[in-house]
């Protein structure tokens, strides 16, 4: 009996000894496995940094200034996943005036592209349901982020208003992703308007960004997570100055087919990159 307990002690050990060489193994050798751990990193990662981060943004209060820290705290991000960053267009950012940046959506790792080009005194425009993920939603209340109720109109419609009075007082950059949602096909969604309104209500100009598709390191669908490279490209500003509400719709839509046109030219321009490394790729 004592010597059949001894026995499974030992099996156990060896067991618990297996455990991390088996979970190596099908990091390196499990496409699915090795995605969930690194989704698994991101998500730890950002709590733990904004758990860590709070008290001393807590010292500061409610304040845009306290992005920096969530921005230094998200930067190194991009090294530990092996992806290159290339932004063009960064010049267009150096204007000292207030103005809102609209961005395509396509997962969370947007954050690190937005990261690398989010300049100083500008906050993202958030689902309200952020604001209660605990440690996180403190951060990104601490960090002066604006939170929207997206399924209320009325509500959404009066943080717009809201935020319009304050941007030229306080000299604030917004970032709004307009299609609403996550978007991972090759088109974009179509845009809501609330950034538009806000940028014509505020008379500031519109900076929109591109996010070029993940589609050949990164895809929650397929359950890849890889090295890769992602180009962000900022175009030229759109100006507002003397446009009035009934000029929202049309100033949307362009601001769309601008946006539309640069991911698909990033698109075809990738997809040449691939071609030309491994001709015998399929067609993109």
């Amino acid at each position: 009996s004592c010597q059949g307990s001894t026995m499974e002690v030992v099996l156990l050990q060896g067991m618990l000894l297996l455990l991390p060489l088996v979970a190596l193994l099908l990091y390196w050798y499990n496409a699915t496995f090795h995605y969930f751990c690194k989704m698994a990193f991101f998500n730890c990662w950002i709590v733990t940094m904004a758990t860590l981060l709070s008290p001393f943004a807590a010292l500061r209060g409610r304040s845009v200034e306290n992005m920096k820290l969530l921005r230094a705290a998200i930067l190194p991000l991009k090294h530990f996943y092996g992806i290159k960053m290339q932004v063009w267009g960064s010049e267009h950012l150096n204007i000292k005036e207030p103005y809102v940046i609209v961005c395509n959506h396509q997962a969370s790792l947007d954050l690190l592209g937005m990261v690398e080009v989010i300049p100083d005194r500008c906050v993202p425009i958030a689902k309200k349901e952020l604001m209660y993920m605990g440690t996180v939603g403190w951060a990104c209340w601490l960090s002066g982020i604006i939170f929207i109720n997206r399924h209320k109109r009325e509500d959404a419609i009066d943080v717009i208003s809201q935020t319009a009075r304050i941007i030229r007082r306080e000299n604030l950059r917004v970032l709004i992703f307009p299609e609403g949602t996550r978007n991972q096909e090759k088109s974009m969604l179509p845009f809501k308007r609330g950034a538009f309104h806000l940028a014509v209500q505020a008379q500031v100009p519109i900076f929109p960004i591109v996010i070029s598709p993940y589609w050949d390191f990164f895809s929650s669908k397929d359950k890849k997570f890889t090295p890769g490279t992602c180009t962000i490209r900022i175009l030229p500003k759109v100006e507002t100055q003397g446009l009035s509400p009934k000029d929202v719709p049309e100033l949307t839509e362009t601001v769309r087919r601008a946006m539309a046109d640069a991911l698909a030219e990033m698109s075809a321009n990738r997809c040449g990159e691939q071609r030309a490394e491994q001709p015998l790729l399929p067609r993109c």
